[in-house]
């Protein structure tokens, strides 16, 4: 005779299921980390800008250091994003697209500012173009400044956000394929009617969510910008070395001023990130279009 309880039906639950107070704690304990780690610094930073008014905010801005480390940032970011942008798709076009020797190094070294100190990458550039640095000599001798002006920290900003564009295109660019070019090539295009009428329009996306990225990591960077900038007042300084030294003088109004705009830099590289993974969150994992 069969045991009743073996023959009884069994009601079928997903191995990942939880009961509702498991799962009640474990969604109060991510949002009372989210608020006291997320929300509750960033809604801390635009109170403490705006704590003497919206005239002391906007006179913070109208300084002309403030001016100038804004429009600093913002040149560098239009530099370095572009840079990045012709690299990401070259890379991301020839690890995808052929197959070589060094493949498997080369994606390695892509990764390389991943795990790498933004300090270090500093110190590479002081080391290789400062003036006792393996090129010092030469550059001083015709007159080319590179550390502590303008270029460095150029290079240096290339160098630590190189990967972002080059990372979103690399898996969605495998998982297509080569087939559409194969077809389009076979049809008679050319490579640049490939490029830009089959390979462009399916990574678009991709392509944006990466510049996205990138462009957000440019103007936030830190510590690799700190090294090889000098934080020459009005000259060398972007907007997060600028919030140090406003920070370090004791104002604090005019350094929480120029943090919120990073803060706010932030709030819409997330808005608009979670638009796109939203919106067009299959073209962005290589689903089918």
């Amino acid at each position: 005779m069969s045991d009743p309880a073996l023959a009884a039906p069994r009601t079928w639950r997903s191995p990942t299921a939880e009961i509702r107070p498991v799962r009640a704690l474990l969604i109060g304990i991510a949002a009372v980390f989210i608020g006291v780690f997320l929300v509750f610094p960033l809604v801390a930073v635009f109170i403490e800008a705006l704590r003497n008014g919206v005239g002391a905010y906007f006179g913070a801005l109208g300084d002309a250091d403030t001016q100038h480390a804004i429009w600093l940032t913002l040149m560098v970011a239009a530099i370095a994003v572009p840079a990045n942008l012709v690299f990401g798709i070259a890379a991301a076009w020839a690890i995808s697209k052929y197959e070589f020797r060094g493949k498997a190094f080369l994606i390695t070294l892509i990764d390389l500012p991943f795990s790498v100190s933004p300090v270090i990458a500093g110190l590479i550039y002081v080391i290789m173009f400062g003036s006792h640095g393996y090129f010092g000599p030469w550059l001083n001798d015709h007159n080319i400044q590179i550390i502590f002006a303008v270029p460095g920290i150029v290079l240096a900003t290339i160098f630590v956000t190189f990967p972002f564009v080059a990372r979103e295109l690399i898996p969605l660019m495998d998982e297509q394929g080569t087939q559409e070019e194969e077809a389009a090539i076979s049809l008679g295009a050319s490579g640049w009617q490939t490029f830009r009428r089959v390979t462009l329009p399916n990574v678009k996306w991709a392509l944006m969510y990466g510049v996205l990225l990138c462009n957000a990591r440019a103007m936030g960077e830190f510590g690799a910008v700190a090294v090889v900038s000098g934080h020459i007042r009005g000259l060398t300084n972007t907007m997060p070395l600028h919030i140090e030294i406003l920070y370090n003088d004791y104002q604090w109004v005019a350094a929480f001023t120029v943090a919120s705009l990073l803060a706010l830099l932030a709030l819409v590289t997330l808005v608009v990130k979670s638009a796109l993974e939203w919106r067009f969150g299959h073209e962005l994992t290589g689903g089918p279009r």
